[in-house]
């Protein structure tokens, strides 16, 4: 994309939209084994460009390290082989999920002989806004693919040659097999001035879904013109209750916090019931293992390492190895705490009382709530989606890992044989 081209943003996304409405009416034409072929094909040519995708992501590296980018953005943004495996391995178990387009949703026959039937059918043009994780350019394309969707992906200035090489090996892939170039569209350039007219889209754009930082994703839910599905902060909690088994609180609070601190599933804060015994060896384990801990003064009765927190630290998401701690009286003070803290993302209950597990389970209004588990399986890989789009935490049309479903409507098919309401 020229420089000269961005006089006129607003044009510029409005012909690349164009042309991905185009892409997007032959991709949902085409039979489901094509569709399939060009994502397993996608997946060959990513393993292909191995070390050209490398070498792009540490030039993205250096540049972020330079630029002081905290450790927590710098994993996001790093891509070794191993990673780039994974990349890989998720389009292909995308080409083998079932497809839900043309899934019958509800069927019924009218008292007047109409038979009504509700069929997913794809969303259309969906554009994805996101920060920082390469990863996110080809989880979006492959998903979108699969249901028929065309995407225009613009991702962040740290991963700008990461992305580029990412889309080339996808696109090249997809194009082998048939299927439309302009499908999968990349936004050239950083020049913010593209977002605003992403958002202002309406009529050529169908959903936006924004994929990063609080002042990014408040952004687009702010300007906006076309509708959002929401990726807010992972502002997760896992209390152990009173009935938590030690061994299993230590190992999952373990992991829910340090396996990888950058990611939106990642444990912030850690509720312990005033009545569980192993407080102290397990947040002794925490600060062990190189986490700092910031607690309430009940917390800092329990270990004198443990720092004071602040009104903020509630209401942080870390994505670090810094974690908030709240001793709270019963399940009632933990309900309490996470509505009023709480992002509506991932929270979750260690305990071997099935009965308050229930209560939990039913009583937190977040889009994944979980029992005896670590919250960093917080995943659409993790929940056999494949991959994600991201993790929806509103309430309308989609909500938790958003994949294949998530990107899909729906239409009335209504049949008849010559009935009028006159």
């Amino acid at each position: 994309m020229a420089d000269a081209d961005l006089l006129d943003p607003s044009a510029v996304v409005a012909g690349m939209a164009r042309q991905a409405r185009k892409a997007q009416v032959l991709l949902a034409r085409m039979g489901d084994g094509q569709r399939v072929a060009g994502l397993r094909a996608a997946g060959r040519a990513l393993r292909q460009e191995e070390a050209a995708i490398l070498a792009a992501n540490a030039r993205d590296m250096a540049r972020g390290e330079a630029a002081g980018l905290s450790p927590a953005m710098l994993d996001r943004l790093r891509l070794d082989s191993a990673r780039l495996a994974a990349i890989a391995a998720a389009v292909d178990a995308v080409a083998g999920l079932k497809s839900p387009l043309g899934e019958v949703i509800s069927r019924d026959t009218r008292p007047n002989g109409l038979v009504l039937e509700r069929v997913r059918v794809p969303i259309g043009v969906i554009a994805i806004v996101y920060e920082s994780r390469p990863n996110v350019t080809v989880d979006a394309a492959a998903l979108c693919v699969r249901a028929g969707n065309a995407v225009l992906l613009r991702g962040g200035s740290e991963a700008v040659e990461s992305n580029r090489a990412l889309h080339a090996a996808f696109v090249r892939g997809i194009v082998s097999e048939g299927l439309p170039e302009d499908a999968v569209q990349l936004v050239g350039s950083q020049d913010r001035a593209l977002v605003g007219a992403m958002l202002g889209g309406a009529g050529l754009i169908d959903m936006i879904v924004p994929r990063g930082g609080k002042a990014l994703v408040a952004r687009v839910q702010a300007d906006a013109r076309v509708p959002v599905l929401a990726h807010l902060d992972g502002i997760n909690h896992t209390y152990v209750h009173a009935a938590a088994d030690p061994g299993m609180s230590r190992r999952i609070a373990l992991d829910a916090k340090l396996r990888r601190t950058g990611i939106c599933g990642a444990m912030e804060t850690l509720l312990v019931d005033a009545a569980f015994p192993d407080a102290p060896a397990l947040l002794g384990a925490l600060m062990d293992s190189g986490c700092e801990l910031r607690g309430d003064a009940r917390a800092q009765a329990i270990d004198p390492r443990i720092k004071p927190a602040s009104d903020e630290d509630w209401d942080t998401e870390y994505l670090d190895a810094v974690l908030s701690v709240a001793v709270v009286d019963g399940l009632e003070a933990a309900l309490a705490h996470i509505a009023a803290h709480g992002s509506h993302h991932t929270d979750a209950i260690v305990t071997e009382d099935a009965e308050i597990a229930a209560r939990f389970l039913a009583e937190v209004d977040s889009a994944i709530v979980m029992h005896n588990a670590s919250s960093q399986f917080a995943d659409g890989g993790e929940f056999g989606l494949g991959a994600e789009i991201g993790i929806a935490t509103g309430r309308l049309h989609a909500r938790g890992p958003v994949a294949l479903e998530g990107l899909t409507t729906y239409k009335w098919l209504v049949r008849g044989n010559g009935q009028v309401r006159g």
